[in-house]
């Protein structure tokens, strides 16, 4: 994820990197470079581990060497401490990246004496500094460097000489201070001789712990302002600038399909968009976390890398009941794609949940992550927070071009019915997911809310889950409304016997008519082989009248011809000289 850019101008004050997740970015770069930052805050709230990383980090990221001492902790003691975070102490002394060194005060002797004076301190802290080449320098805590004061005008002269000397030195250092019950510190005089002074804050509400931290004062630079959530984990502090993300993400063109074929062709037969937000509502039993299952499923086998995110079942369980629809992500989660992140909503506040997901999130890098379920964050808080939650995780999510389902718990209440509001309104699209009851019976109906910039059927259809997987059938209308279930399935085997029936009457009638052509096709044939002897008849008698006709005219001729020649022969002769 690219660096968030602040909205403000840029400050020309050199800066040192923290190398604290979160922390450079509320800072707009680190802090004061070869200047005293003081950190303060109640006891518990991570002044120490925050110092310590500052350390660490300098050492192994940045190439600055760094001096850590400590006025209460001994070295062995913090080197067992910060062991569960990862530092290991020990080999960074021995490589000469860190220093750590303990000082003791002794108060009775400032008490008998009345004299204070940190030249000792100075020398002491200049030889580590010296040894190492320090840049960076924790002083923790500063209550234990001054606990036998009470003189304000000494105390003040020599926080300011402390003060002074490190900025001689040219080293970016912090000190830590316990919160007073007014002021920021015990002696109220450290926050306003310090360059920049962070406050770290461990409240507890509704028995739910967060850990928040805030920039007082930054001199000469601009600064985040607002109170950030913080985690520590096994990886450190992680600091969430939650109110710095913008709505500047990349948007994708790219379709994903949602699992299976039908519930494709409600999105136009491709899916949702890559990196887009996908909201499954429904009440209990409805298939929400099927749904989502069955989503993760689809990325996984496309070989995604995908984060499924568990408030209500183990993985086991979930692994277990999607076996029963035949879907297997115990081979997923073998092979390295998914990873089941499951917790109780009380384990965390709302802001430390959004933390802990940022974390998991930018370690892993998914391409596809599932919620599943956010109306149980409910219990941690109210329903504006888990509004605002939301809309810092879906930026935080679209910004890295993820493809989120989040799945919410619809009851007939009006907080979670205004729950579903308030998320939807955040998300790309909304399928919602509805009990169907009638004859007795309960089935699923599903259906698209919304669907932004694709288009998307507006129909509602009937939601199987069996155990050859989800899919989706067009909800029946019969003669008294929509049928679902078995009575879908009683009227359509009534059509389909009507059908078969009518197919079989049709049928009957098509041989009927086909008898009867038959039988006008013989009778036709049988008038036609009459006619034929009829008109062969008439042609007969046609024929012999002509051929009698030309036997006259012909007897005729002849007769004619053979009564000419006899008148000839009868004439008598005439012979010359005879009378």
């Amino acid at each position: 994820m690219a660096k968030i850019k602040p909205s403000l101008p840029a400050s020309t004050l050199r800066k040192t990197p923290t190398g604290i997740q979160g922390l450079d970015e509320i800072t707009l770069g680190g802090l004061p470079a070869g200047r005293p930052t003081l950190v303060c805050g109640s006891a518990g709230c991570g002044k120490t581990l925050l110092s310590i990383e500052f350390i660490v980090r300098g050492a192994t990221e940045y190439n600055e060497p760094g001096v850590f001492v400590a006025f209460e902790e001994k070295m062995d003691e913090l080197t067992v401490n910060v062991a569960s975070l990862g530092f290991d102490l020990i080999k960074l002394q021995e490589e000469k990246k860190i220093r750590l060194d303990h000082v003791h005060i002794e108060r009775s002797e400032i008490e008998e004496t009345g004299e204070y004076d940190l030249e000792g301190l100075f020398i002491r802290l200049g030889h580590a500094i010296d040894s190492i080449g320090a840049k960076r320098v924790v002083l923790d805590t500063i209550e234990s460097l001054f606990s036998g004061l009470s003189n304000e005008a000494i105390l003040r002269a020599e926080l300011r000489r402390l003060f002074q000397w490190l900025k001689e030195k040219g080293v970016t250092a912090i000190i830590t201070g316990e919160r007073g019950e007014k002021t920021l510190t015990r002696q109220g005089l450290e926050e306003y001789v310090s360059d920049c002074v962070i406050l770290l804050d461990h409240r507890v509400i509704h028995q739910i712990s967060t850990r928040r931290i805030r920039v007082v004062k930054y001199r000469g630079s601009v600064h985040g302002t607002n109170e950030y959530p913080f985690l520590i984990d096994e990886h450190g502090i992680s600091v969430l600038p939650v109110t710095s993300l913008k709505l500047q993400g990349e948007v994708s063109s790219d379709r994903v399909s949602t699992g299976f074929h039908s519930l494709d062709q409600m999105f136009g037969g491709k899916g949702f968009f890559k990196g887009s937000s996908i909201l499954v509502s429904g009440t209990a039993g409805t298939g929400k976390t099927s749904i989502g299952a069955n989503f993760i499923n689809a990325a996984c086998l496309r070989g995604e890398q995908c984060i499924y995110f568990a408030f209500e079942e183990s993985p086991g369980q979930i692994i277990r009941n999607m076996r029963s629809i035949g879907l297997d992500l115990q081979q997923h989660v073998d092979n390295g794609l998914l990873l089941f992140h499951a917790s109780r909503p009380t384990l965390y506040g709302l802001e430390m949940h959004l933390v802990s997901i940022y974390n998991i999130i930018k370690r892993h890098k998914p391409a596809t992550v599932v919620v599943d379920p956010i109306t149980n964050l409910i219990s941690v808080g109210s329903v504006s927070e888990v509004k605002s939650m939301m809309t810092r995780l879906l930026d935080f999510l679209q910004n890295e071009g993820i493809t989120a389902m989040f799945t919410a718990l619809s009851r007939i209440t009006k907080i979670n019915e205004e729950t579903d509001e308030e998320v939807s309104s955040l998300v790309d699209a909304w399928i919602t997911v509805r009990d169907m009851e009638n004859n007795g019976e309960r089935n699923r109906g599903l259906y698209v809310m919304k669907s932004r910039g694709m288009r998307h059927s507006n129909q509602v259809r009937e939601f199987m889950i069996t155990g050859d997987g989800l899919s989706l059938v067009d909800v029946y209308i019969g003669p008294e409304g929509v049928l679902t279930g078995s009575a879908r399935e009683a009227q359509q085997l009534e059509e389909q016997t009507g059908q078969v029936l009518r197919t079989h009457a049709s049928n009957r009638k098509d041989r009927e008519i086909d008898r009867k052509r038959m039988v006008l096709e013989a009778k036709i044939a049988s008038l036609r082989s009459e006619f034929e002897s009829v008109e062969e008849e008439l042609n007969k008698v046609y024929i012999e009248d002509d051929l009698k006709k030309e036997i006259m005219r012909k007897t005729r001729s002849d007769m004619a011809r053979i009564r000419g020649g006899a008148n000839r022969q009868g004439d008598p002769v005439k012979r010359k000289g005879k009378k």
